[in-house]
């Protein structure tokens, strides 16, 4: 039987532990960095399951020992809601949902870290009973990071880079704001695609004997401004937002090597340079990667760091997009660049010139690079992202188990192994010593109390990934279950994955009576560039196609599946998908939540959307194929439509979700409307992210009847 979410047994607790918890991440081990000798291991963990403060901690890997280094509440520091805006910003982008030390910068011995709390900017030893000590710094503190001699600190404040002398106490502003600099300008600062789109959330890199710095600028006049209010209440002001939709004006984004004294150098990102996507500065190079507007060049140049001259080192070009890719460049000890490229439908890695992966193993990201040996993931399967090194004496072996979800850190020959699959819990974390020997890193995150149970569905070569999830207990041919498709279905992130926390909420809603579908179609990543270059110029055509494609083999190959009562929810990518599900295909879909969906993608950011659509004054077919608020009343009949929109979110903002309404009310089509006041992208909100899955519940039953 259908178990009632509104009861008060444990199946019916699953929402409220999950939003408590974080989706059950509070208290696991994160963000691991180990020193360059390989003797210590930094990492963040709160102390429980259910606590959002996070400490900073400290492992020896000889003796297997922790050390509690930072607990923010035993510090003199006002609470979260004192976050300056740049800081609330950043981990806006970054999906950040917890509090105290979430992130930190170490020096490059790994003997000291650098945090910030609500604005102020504190130091610690990474040394068994050592204490943090506030920087004698004046707030709000931006990114506070050491050079890596650990002689100074440099930080932002006001839009200008600063850098603190540890020894003297004095504090200066090495670059910004120049006299013709207006009040868009920033210095050390990344601009939203950048740190949306590009993983790039830094926007200053110390030179490696800590006398210099390469600074971006940005400029955010260009960019059209937006409002976001919050209609909750009307007496405050709404927030303005530089969002560069697409079709429109970027941030004039440059880039400077700058001397601790002031004195500066341009460098010379070159001809056609829309995009700065990252900087890499060790002891080999100064490189900086550029792309043009349509990204299907990207270019890696050498840079001279005194004089801001460049040349272009490689270059990768693609008549679709090329892929940016995280971890590179790098180099071995000996000089050797390492890379990455696109080559016979994989993505392969690359060191000097030659591809040292093979065809087949889908290289995600480079990790890290430990004198001669690259530390990457990769997938064999599309559903196992797994840990890899490569050695010029090894060549390619896995590190870890064959199956599941893992990652890592390695220096100093010590390797950090995170990760999970579909038999345990959770994140389990190892330290591997370099003699092979092995330390579990303890974790304090809670069980979820509920193993999914997950059917693979074969489609056939080049088919969607897909997987299946019952009542845990529907016995076969007792009655025809109702079916949801639960998907993302969108570029850059995958849903079927060997790994049970993948599959947490589908199989709680799968207790509540549905048979739940979870598929990956053409343009979701662990396929080769092939299969996510199949969305190019229309998001809306194979996406959909592929979750019909899925829906009808799972129907075929699981028994008790019900084909005329079928819903579909999503969130971002996965809400545009299901409105888009009942909108075009209301002979299949039967009734869809939506939640924060793209409906106009004229109205979504500049580096995303034109990869896949191009710029929309060029290809405005493009645009008009993969939109929906043109859909409404084109199709019949009308299916129950439920939107969700956070009235917050600056990143697929409230417009998308009020412009369909509009439109659904014009064509007399019937919805619902869910707006959530002071909500954005995310919904951290515990009371908020416990009921959306309640009232998800209760809508899908009543509109499927």
């Amino acid at each position: 039987m259908p178990v009632d979410p509104t009861a008060s047994d444990a199946p019916a607790s699953f929402p409220r532990r999950q939003a408590a918890t974080r989706r059950f991440t509070l208290g696991a081990p994160r963000r691991p960095s180990i020193s360059p000798d390989g003797a210590r291991v930094v990492l963040l963990r709160s102390r429980a399951g259910d606590d959002p403060v996070t400490c900073l901690w400290l492992l020896d890997v000889a003796t297997g020992e922790e050390h509690l280094l930072v607990d923010p509440r035993e510090l003199d520091v006002p609470g979260e809601e004192d976050l300056p805006p740049e800081e609330r910003a950043r981990r806006e982008r970054v999906r950040e949902q917890s509090g105290g030390v979430v992130e930190y910068a170490l020096d490059a011995a790994g003997r000291l870290a650098v945090f910030v709390l609500s604005g102020r900017a504190f130091a610690v030893d990474l040394a068994p009973g050592a204490h943090p000590e506030a920087l004698p710094l004046e707030g709000p503190v931006v990114d506070p990071r050491p050079d890596p001699t650990g002689a100074r600190v440099a930080f932002v404040r006001g839009g200008a880079l600063h850098v603190h002398e540890r020894a003297t106490g004095v504090t200066h502003v090495v670059v910004g704001p120049d006299p013709d600099d207006g009040p868009t300008v920033t210095w050390g600062l990344a601009e939203f695609v950048a740190a949306e789109e590009m993983n790039r959330y830094r926007g200053y890199w110390w030179s490696p004997d800590g006398t210099q710095l390469a600074v971006a600028r940005v400029d955010d006049a260009p960019v059209a401004r937006w409002w976001i209010a919050d209609p909750a209440h009307p007496d405050r002001t709404p927030t303005e937002t530089a969002y560069p939709a697409a079709g429109t004006a970027n941030a004039s984004v440059s880039l400077a090597v700058v001397d601790i004294d002031g004195t500066r150098a341009e460098v010379d990102l070159g001809d056609g340079a829309e995009y700065l996507a990252g900087v890499t500065w060790d002891t080999h190079d100064l490189l900086v990667t550029v792309s043009t507007r349509d990204q299907r060049r990207v270019d890696l140049r050498r840079v001279d760091p005194d004089t801001g001259d460049a040349s272009v080192l490689a270059s990768d070009t693609d008549d679709v997009w090329v892929d940016l890719v995280g971890g590179v460049p790098a180099h071995l000890a000996d000089g050797a660049l390492v890379r990455t490229v696109d080559r016979d439908d994989t993505r392969r890695l690359v060191v000097g010139d030659e591809a040292v992966t093979p065809p087949g193993l889908q290289v995600r990201v480079v990790v890290d690079v430990d004198g001669d040996t690259v530390l990457f993931t990769a997938a064999e399967r599309p559903e196992d992202v797994t840990l890899w090194t490569w050695s010029p004496a090894g060549g390619a072996a896995r590190v870890g188990p064959q199956h599941g979800v893992w990652s890592g850190r390695r220096a100093g020959g010590t390797t950090v192994l995170a990760g999970g699959d579909l038999d345990t819990d959770g994140t389990r974390t190892t330290v591997l010593r370099a003699d092979g020997s092995t330390v579990p890193v303890a974790s304090h995150a809670e069980s979820p109390g509920l193993e999914p149970a997950v059917r693979r569905v074969a489609t056939g070569a080049g088919g969607p990934s897909v997987a299946v999830l019952l009542p845990r207990d529907h016995a076969p041919g007792s009655g025809r279950l109702p079916v949801l498709l639960d998907p993302y279905g969108g570029p850059h992130s995958q849903r079927v994955l060997a790994a049970r926390g993948a599959f947490l909420t589908s199989q709680w809603f799968a207790d509540q009576g549905f048979a739940v579908v979870v598929a990956d179609g053409r343009g979701t990543p662990g396929r080769g560039p092939a299969y996510e270059r199949a969305v190019y110029g229309d998001f809306a055509t194979p996406v959909l196609d592929d979750q019909v494609t899925a829906l009808h083999a799972a129907a075929e190959q699981v028994d008790d599946l019900d084909l005329g009562r079928v819903a579909i929810r999503g969130w971002s990518f996965g809400g545009y998908l299901a409105a888009l599900a009942v909108l075009r295909r209301p002979d299949v879909f039967h009734a869809a939540v939506a939640g924060a969906p793209v409906t106009d993608w004229r109205l979504y950011d500049t580096h995303y959307t034109e990869r896949y659509l191009g710029h929309p004054d060029e290809q405005p077919e493009a645009y008009a194929r993969s939109s929906i608020t043109e859909d409404p009343g084109t199709h019949a009949p009308a299916r129950p439509l439920m939107l969700v929109h956070g009235l917050a979110d600056d990143n697929v903002v409230a417009a998308h979700t009020l412009r369909l309404s509009s439109a659904l009310l014009a064509a007399g089509h019937p919805h619902t409307v869910l707006p959530l006041s002071g909500v954005t992208h995310m919904t951290p909100q515990e009371v908020v992210a416990e009921n959306l899955l309640l009232l998800q519940v209760a809508f899908l039953r009543d509109a499927l009847g």
